[in-house]
């Protein structure tokens, strides 16, 4: 199946986070539905910690734990969801930092995945 896969690190600018300016300086979300509300940071939706590997993805069609291969980035596990990931062909895919992100940027690759 051809997907469009995005690079995303634990940023601020990636994960939608920033420091509240209220001691003791915390990260909060910046939008949504908990804006406002404590955030933490490279923790994933599923409360794994995120690293190389993590895959985000609509749960609706890839529940948490489904493993897939994404070529150039290799073997993931679904362990997180975003806001932008909408349907069964898009996904996000960890990076440790902001500048490997930016650097994989958004591809349309085919990927083979195990439920």
């Amino acid at each position: 199946m051809t997907i469009e896969a995005t690079g995303y690190c634990p940023c601020g600018q990636c994960c939608g986070w920033e420091r509240s300016w209220i001691p003791p300086f915390r990260p909060i979300f910046s939008s949504g539905s908990l804006k406002g509300k404590a955030k933490k940071v490279g923790i994933t939706a599923s409360g794994t910690k995120a690293r190389k590997g993590t895959v985000a993805a609509d749960a609706r069609f890839y529940p948490f734990g489904t493993v897939m291969y994404v070529p150039g980035y290799g073997y993931g596990r679904v362990e997180d969801r975003g806001g932008a990931i909408q349907g069964p062909v898009r996904l996000d895919l960890f990076f440790e930092t902001h500048q490997q992100a930016l650097q994989w940027g958004r591809k349309n690759v085919r990927i083979k995945v195990w439920h």
